[in-house]
């Protein structure tokens, strides 16, 4: 008989130790984009080799970083149903959910999302799907009948990259006071004269 480990546990403890790489590494960069691999291991609480054997070079880890943020913030959108909530319900859960991705994840948000195919394949399918969840809107009467959908959304996303970098308040706040402002605007409703 012969005594086997199981890889499963391997597996886990290898994926912690990754994730606690690329937070450090996003706590870091955040703070210093020059950060070396030597500096992220330390806040990391880990060998530099093990940094090293993890991740090739410095751009390997920075690309992994981009990649794991990506991926929040596609599971922040997955965790909304916008196919299936109410238009108006998914708004808003998208928006707390990716703020706290944006706010949690600024530096590896920041990165260019075509520097990957894969993190530009990721991007291009949410803003699909928020493409759909603005005509959607509009279907419902969320949105009025002659908003353009796509200028609504490219709204939307300015206002959530302002959010996002005002870090004023939580996301739940955040959110409300968001969609607030897209949806009501800002302004009293009174036509120029």
């Amino acid at each position: 008989m012969t005594k086997e480990t199981p890889p499963r546990a391997l597996r886990s403890d290898a994926e912690r130790t990754v994730r606690t790489i690329l937070e450090a590494a996003e706590r870091v960069l955040s703070r210093n984009p020059a950060a070396s691999m030597e500096q992220i291991a330390e806040a990391a609480g880990v060998a530099r080799t093990t940094v090293h054997r993890r991740f090739a070079s410095r751009d390997a880890l920075v690309s992994a970083l981009a990649s794991w943020a990506t991926r929040r913030f596609a599971e922040a959108v997955d965790a909304a149903n916008p196919e299936s909530t109410p238009p108006l319900v998914a708004l808003y859960q998208i928006t707390a959910n990716v703020l706290r991705v944006k706010i949690d994840w600024s530096f590896a948000m920041g990165l260019a999302p075509v520097a990957d195919e894969a993190v530009a394949r990721v991007h291009a399918d949410i803003e699909e799907r928020c493409e759909r969840l603005f005509a959607k809107a509009r279907e419902a009467g969320v949105l009025r009948a002659d908003v353009d959908p796509s200028w609504a959304r490219r709204v939307y996303y300015a206002l959530i990259h302002e959010a996002a970098q005002s870090r004023d308040g939580d996301p739940d706040a955040l959110a409300t006071r968001l969609v607030d402002t897209l949806l009501r605007g800002v302004g009293t409703g009174q036509a120029l004269t």
